[in-house]
């Protein structure tokens, strides 16, 4: 399990991880069922996180979530690290206009992480939430980042990918990803077609800095039965502007560079 080799530091996250993947309280006795760690070694971990407020324990359930200490580093991440509190007005006016669900994402540690979302003026049912992780190989917005990265960035995410098949139409194999990271880099925007959920399609356009440099990107999606991915093609010229407008926003932050081995491997 990743970060079981990276000291006290990385163990402790492990478990902050597991603990966060139930997403419900959790008892001890789940934990330990699934931990790389002995017991003593998650117990002493689960306690320490604990004390620190990073964990908070019900003692009448006798279970653990997540502490309010990760809502308020989460909250100044979201507001630090992120693309979102620049991107909000955009993401309003691209929502207002289009009618339909929007997506904002960047990757992390090899997959899609969505940090902001406007439902659409008639919501539809979907994974993709605001602090949700996503697979990159077979959502809109996960593809678009990849085919825009330097190709040894692209390499390490790409051998990271699980090609797990969530419907018939999801690509199962590196080369398939290739040939469609390909076509994304000649058209500049992609699609997703029902790759990651049944009935769920959506078109997608990378935010890009004027160095090329991958900062996110967003998408529109809707439903099969509402439309289709001529129809969403046709919302190109009105994602293409918002996208630049975000990437003009952020020129003068500092996001990480996903262009290096390094970032791709973090």
């Amino acid at each position: 399990m990743a970060g079981t080799g990276d000291g006290t530091v990385g163990k402790a996250l492990v478990v902050l991880d597991q603990v966060a993947s139930f997403g419900r309280p959790v008892r001890f006795s789940e934990l330990l069922d699934d931990s790389p760690f002995p017991k003593p070694t998650l117990y002493r971990f689960v306690q320490t996180l604990t004390n620190q407020h990073m964990l908070s324990y019900d003692a009448d359930r006798q279970t653990y979530t997540p502490g309010l200490r990760l809502v308020r580093l989460a909250h100044a991440a979201w507001e630090q690290a992120t693309l979102a509190p620049m991107a909000r007005p955009f993401l309003d006016a691209l929502s207002r206009e289009v009618g339909e669900t929007v997506h904002l994402a960047q990757l992390d540690a090899g997959q899609v992480l969505y940090i902001d979302k406007r439902n659409a003026a008639d919501p539809i049912k979907m994974y993709s939430q605001a602090g949700k992780v996503g697979p990159a190989y077979c959502t809109g917005v996960g593809k678009v980042m990849l085919a825009f990265l330097s190709d040894d960035a692209a390499d390490v995410i790409i051998t990271q990918q699980s090609f797990h098949k969530f419907t018939p139409q999801t690509l199962t194999d590196e080369a398939a990803l290739r040939r469609e990271l390909a076509d994304i880099r000649t058209n500049g925007y992609g699609f997703d077609r029902e790759e990651h959920e049944p009935g769920i399609i959506c078109v997608a356009m990378p935010i890009l800095s004027e160095a090329g440099r991958v900062l996110g990107a967003i998408s529109v999606t809707s439903t099969t039965a509402r439309t289709n991915l001529a129809g969403l093609e046709q919302l190109v010229p009105v994602l293409r502007p918002a996208a630049a407008k975000i990437a003009q926003a952020a020129q003068n932050w500092s996001f990480p560079d996903f262009n290096t081995n390094e970032e791709a491997r973090m």
